[in-house]
């Protein structure tokens, strides 16, 4: 907040599309009424998403605010996330698919019905009760897209132990680093998996991880990819290691009674990524936590139990947890999982399986749309199926890459919803409910029910509503799905959340203010547009400018797939921005034809002092196995800088081949 001229936003209007009318006849939520109901009756209205799940003990009071922010969600409540994602299903239906997952080869599939999944639930939890864990134990999991990654989440909230998942594909210190902040006994793992069809050696980064880690790992719970260790995988008799195989064999019959959950206890941690500075460990809550996400999949996502739902993202990020385990499952619906990369072994896998099982709803990023618009629609049309609801999340979207989503993946009848969240907030806060509101392509829309948004200035003053200018996007009141606290650090949950906006010696929760790190328009429609995070503004000649704007008008020629903005520090701008692009396969101009393009685009959305200084035509851009490009890493390469730590990238080698490319023998 130390820089004084105003974020601005300047990316053109776009228009509106209408949901079609059998979607709004079939919609969860139809009634317009939910949002005037949940701004007069907040925080009580909120017991309309507390009411979807089963409670062993009902809650006394919605909202306990009298300690600002370490806010209480249906504090006295207790209930089991595991009961409430199974065995409350089992009665209607038990026989029905609760995950379908295909592996990297198509004929290797698994259906998994409730009934399965309850019978494995049990018996991975019965076993971690074997090798020690208890109650209020912090479980650190490193699995990949494997079944038995839901079913050891599942497993840890049946008998009240938060699981700590880290992405499959982090390093061994991001892992070590994680270990160590939850101080975790014990880790869940597996042997291998499968990328581009080609297996990794998963154990090798929790060999080293255990190396690095200052705490000491009582057991290593080892899940096999397949029926016995894989032949490049071996285990020391030193090992703390233990085959799960060998632990569910002795609990193949187990039945472990759900432990009751106080509403307030924790049922995990979620780590934001640490590439820059310690990870902090986002603590959410039981009660508050499973209301959200069960609500807004409900209404959001629109998920029915008889659908076939499919969100591709990966479980070890908060998108998973929310919205492929625990918000899905409470609704009883069916969800499908894919092991490997959508490119394998051909571009057109994912519309493969979206055929094969029949999709209602799919949900997917901005980055993979941007993918998708690279390879070609050529690719989609062999295939054919049918969303109704399509959704994303990530990232802002750019209105090119959205109307391309529309055109050739929703054929122009789905309805899509972009939202935006964090990890930190546990489920959707701002986005449209898709039969009430009409698509606006670019904007994440309207606050959800019961959530109040709002725009400050950089001196910490609230800015007019609906005043189509920009600012930082805040929070003004708490809401279920909120993270709790930084695990361990109360202190630091205060200073990175709600310091910058709040009145911090004030016991009134109207003083409090959480600061989300965005930075957003609210439109005069009252639609909210996500600029992205502030660390990705640059000042340019004195007009401070998200990356998403510049990325947003580069994407409208015709001829980039892929764009990412870095800034460069210049001596007499302050900064000027340099364009790295990805050109659509089949593009005949050549580089400098799409580069006059690109900046005439830049000229004509934003305006001549926003010109591009340097665009660099790249294969591909830096980007986490998760997909997300890693702008860090660019403004470190125009700016002559090191590059920093590259392990959680997927490719590490394509900075470095960008930098040969920019700086030369520089």
């Amino acid at each position: 907040m130390s820089d004084e001229s105003p974020l601005e936003s300047r990316l053109t209007e776009q228009e509106y599309f209408r949901p079609p009318t059998d979607f709004v006849g079939q919609a969860n939520v139809s009634d317009p009424d939910i949002y005037d109901r949940f701004d007069e009756n907040y925080p009580e209205a909120f017991e309309e998403y507390a009411e979807l799940l089963d409670w062993d003990e009902h809650w006394d009071e919605v909202l306990d605010d009298s300690n600002p922010p370490f806010y209480e969600w249906f504090s006295g409540g207790q209930l089991n996330a595991s009961y409430n994602c199974i065995d409350r299903h089992l009665d209607e239906r038990k026989n029905q698919a609760a995950f379908i997952w295909e592996g990297t080869d198509s004929d290797e599939r698994q259906t998994i019905t409730y009934q399965d999944l309850y019978n494995r639930v049990n018996a991975t939890a019965a076993s971690l009760r074997d090798v020690g864990v208890e109650e209020d134990d912090v479980v650190t999991c490193h699995l990949p897209m494997l079944p038995a990654l839901p079913v050891t989440m599942l497993a840890c909230a049946r008998i009240g132990a938060p699981h700590s998942e880290v992405f499959a594909g982090f390093s061994a210190q991001a892992l070590a680093d994680r270990i160590d902040d939850a101080d975790s006994d014990v880790v869940v793992t597996c042997d291998g998996y499968y990328r581009r069809g080609e297996f990794l050696n998963h154990k090798e980064k929790c060999d080293e991880a255990l190396e690095l880690a200052e705490s000491d790992v009582d057991s290593v719970v080892l899940w096999t990819r397949h029926d016995e260790l894989h032949e490049d995988v071996e285990i020391d008799g030193d090992d703390p290691y233990v085959l799960a195989d060998d632990l569910l064999a002795e609990n193949e019959r187990a039945r472990v009674d759900p432990v009751s959950r106080d509403a307030e206890d924790p049922l995990f941690l979620m780590y934001t990524s640490g590439t820059t500075g310690q990870p902090k460990g986002c603590q959410h809550r039981t009660g508050g936590y499973m209301s959200y996400v069960t609500a807004t999949s409900k209404h959001v996502l629109d998920i029915k139990p008889e659908d076939t739902y499919w969100c591709a993202a990966d479980i070890g990020w908060i998108t998973g947890h929310s919205y492929i385990v625990y918000g899905p499952l409470a609704l009883g619906t069916t969800s499908v999982m894919y092991e490997d990369t959508p490119d394998h072994p051909h571009k057109g896998r994912i519309w493969e399986i979206a055929e094969r099982y029949d999709v209602d709803i799919f949900h997917t990023s901005p980055t993979a749309v941007r993918m998708f618009m690279k390879w070609g629609a050529d690719y989609v049309d062999e295939y054919d199926f049918d969303f109704r609801h399509m959704t994303t999340v990530g990232e802002p979207i750019q209105p090119e890459a959205w109307l391309w989503y529309y055109k050739h993946i929703g054929d122009e009848d789905a309805v899509i919803v972009d939202t935006w969240w964090q990890t930190e907030t546990g489920g959707h806060l701002i986005t449209n409910l898709p039969a009430l509101k009409d698509m606006k392509p670019g904007s994440a829309g309207l606050p959800a029910p019961g959530i109040q948004p709002a725009l400050y200035d950089d001196t910490g003053e609230p800015m007019a509503p609906a005043s189509g200018k920009a600012g930082n996007l805040v929070i003004e009141k708490p809401w279920p799905g909120m993270l709790q606290t930084v695990y361990g650090n109360d202190e630091r949950f205060i200073d990175e959340y709600w310091r910058d906006f709040s009145d911090t010696d004030s016991d009134d929760p109207e003083d409090w203010v959480y600061k989300a790190g965005d930075g957003a328009v609210h439109e005069d429609d009252g639609y909210f547009r996500v600029l992205g995070r502030l660390d990705d503004v640059m000042n340019v000649a004195g007009h401070r400018l998200g990356t998403m704007e510049l990325e947003s008008a580069v994407s409208e020629v015709q001829d980039v797939a892929e764009a990412a903005v870095a800034a460069r520090d210049h001596d007499e701008k302050g900064e000027v921005p340099d364009v790295y692009v990805v050109v659509r396969e089949g593009v005949s101009a050549s580089n400098e034809e799409v580069r006059d393009r690109i900046i005439e685009a830049v000229e004509e959305e934003i305006g001549k002092f926003a010109r591009p200084d340097r665009v660099v035509f790249v294969e591909d851009l830096p980007k986490t196995r998760s997909g997300k490009i890693m702008r860090r890493l660019l403004e470190n390469i125009s700016n002559g800088d090191e590059l920093g730590n590259t392990t959680t990238l997927r490719d590490p080698s394509v900075p470095e081949e960008i930098r040969d490319q920019v700086h030369g023998d520089d």
